[in-house]
């Protein structure tokens, strides 16, 4: 897995039912290195922090391999890296096989996997289409959130390289298709809520299920 775009993004304003919000989901490339730092990107936009950015969701990947996908989808849209409000867009990101509580080095940091995206209207806003939201859902590669183990620089090029692979082996694309899914899968909720790796209350909300 390689980085192949560092993003950033500044607080926008947007219109929403009727009333005016900002939103961080606006990133694009830059040239320089991004310091992940322990609760966000430095220099990042996080305009609702009780949905982004903290321990848990310090930095968003995104794969490349996805692209396309969603090109042949939305052709019209001015495409860019950047476009799902990932902080990292990365080449070869498999969340099939992307085990929640991987370490990784990335740069001069250290990072552990933790959960994967959940889509807001903000993406549907970004993409001027809230059919996007199901879309998303339903296509299952909704990149990953990753925890900062330890601070550091990561750049365009930079290789994630596997430090420790987590002995639970719940993938971020079974635990998104566990969290939607009316039935849940009884092996999938004990894989969950024994995975240290990802938020407590997230493991305590699937615990009505088991």
């Amino acid at each position: 897995m390689k980085v192949i775009s560092t993003n950033l993004g500044k607080s926008t304003k947007i219109q929403w039912n009727g009333e005016e919000t900002t939103t961080g989901i606006y990133k694009y490339p830059v040239d320089g290195p991004l310091f992940l730092d322990l609760e966000n990107v430095a220099n990042d936009t996080i305009s609702n922090r009780t949905v982004h950015g903290g321990v848990h969701k310090a930095c968003y990947l995104f794969s490349s391999n996805q692209y396309p996908y969603w090109k042949e989808k939305y052709p019209a849209l001015d495409w860019d890296w950047g476009m799902f409000g990932e902080n990292l867009t990365v080449e070869g990101l498999d969340e099939s096989k992307l085990r929640i509580g991987n370490i990784y080095k990335l740069g001069t940091a250290l990072v552990q996997v933790t959960q994967p995206r959940e889509p807001c209207f903000k993406l549907g806003i970004r993409f001027g289409d809230q059919k996007i939201l199901k879309e998303f859902i339903d296509h299952s590669f909704p990149g990953t959130y990753v925890r900062v183990l330890q601070t550091g620089h990561v750049t365009k090029g930079d290789v994630l390289t596997l430090a420790e692979e987590s002995k639970n082996p719940l993938t971020i694309q079974q635990f998104y298709q566990l969290l939607f899914a009316r039935e849940k899968d009884k092996k999938l909720l004990r894989l969950a809520i024994d995975n240290e790796a990802l938020p407590p209350g997230k493991r305590e909300k699937l615990k009505k299920f088991a």
